[in-house]
């Protein structure tokens, strides 16, 4: 038990260490033509299934907290007040100090539980002799990856060419991921299967919370800071999350998939601690 103890405590201050230096270089970024993709979702992910989602939530924490240091003192970009109380106090005032904290930690410390139970969700429907379930799971990531890809192809294509490329684009993707989902999941790789599971909510956990957050708390705000009109701020909000979440989630699902297989062999994924069940007493 204690030595137990200590091998999480030392895995929790390692992946700590990996998400601040992600965050203060450009290892935890990837260049993309407009915007850049985040990665560092990554070890916070790995720490929810290797540690649990107390220790997730945590490392969820310092991935905000890093997120909130680098808006605040280096604000790179004209939006950066989203992710920072001081600087939303001044455009705001004091309601932009809770909205911020909640754009810039909430999402993230989301990021550390919800893939926990995701993975242990996706593990029991794939070991289950009932084989609905897991066409029930490839169906419903399919038509995620559907809209997502759609609302990717109409964002690119936004000269009044009309939606059927997006439509035909995310039926060729969907029909596609599903073939593959379906014949992955029929071997003896639930693990790894729910290994990307997990990786893919994470990374769209963190978007969809965040982009989310913007538009409900700070649509007007926010297009006054990237120049635009207040009713094209959802266009451009899916178009990040069309966009970078497809990018991220596709990353997420490949580094957790083969980085957690390599763990998993030295230490399982974290179970969940229930109470034994009350005895029926014996008359």
């Amino acid at each position: 038990m204690k030595n137990e103890k200590t091998y999480e405590l030392v895995l929790t201050a390692l992946f700590t260490a990996i998400i601040v230096i992600m965050a203060f270089t450009p290892l935890g970024y990837i260049p993309l033509v407009v915007i850049n993709a985040t990665i560092i979702h990554i070890p916070v992910i790995l720490g929810a299934l290797f540690l649990g989602p107390k220790k997730g939530a945590f490392l969820g924490f310092i991935f905000g907290l890093t997120s909130f240091i680098n808006n605040t003192f280096k604000a790179a970009t004209a939006s950066a007040f989203v992710f920072s109380p001081v600087l939303a106090a001044n455009i705001a005032g004091v309601s932009g100090i809770f909205k911020s904290l909640y754009i810039c930690f909430i999402p993230r410390i989301l990021v550390g539980v919800i893939p926990y139970f995701v993975y242990i969700l996706i593990r029991g429907l794939l070991k289950s002799e009932q084989k609905v379930w897991r066409v029930v799971v490839n169906a419903v990531i399919s038509v995620i990856f559907f809209f997502s890809i759609k609302a990717f192809i109409d964002n690119l294509m936004s000269d009044g060419s009309g939606s059927m490329p997006g439509l035909l684009a995310g039926a060729a993707a969907a029909v596609a991921l599903f073939v593959i989902l379906t014949m992955v999941s029929r071997k003896k790789t639930s693990a790894s299967v729910a290994l990307a599971y997990a990786g893919l909510t994470g990374a769209f956990t963190n978007t969809l919370f965040v982009m989310s957050g913007i538009y409900i708390l700070y649509r007007d705000a926010y297009a006054q800071a990237l120049g635009i009109a207040g009713d094209t701020v959802i266009d451009v909000i899916m178009g990040i999350v069309s966009f970078n979440g497809i990018v991220e989630a596709t990353v997420a699902a490949i580094l957790i998939a083969g980085v957690g297989l390599a763990l998993i062999h030295v230490k399982p994924v974290k179970e969940l601690k229930t109470l034994p069940l009350p005895q029926k007493a014996v008359h």
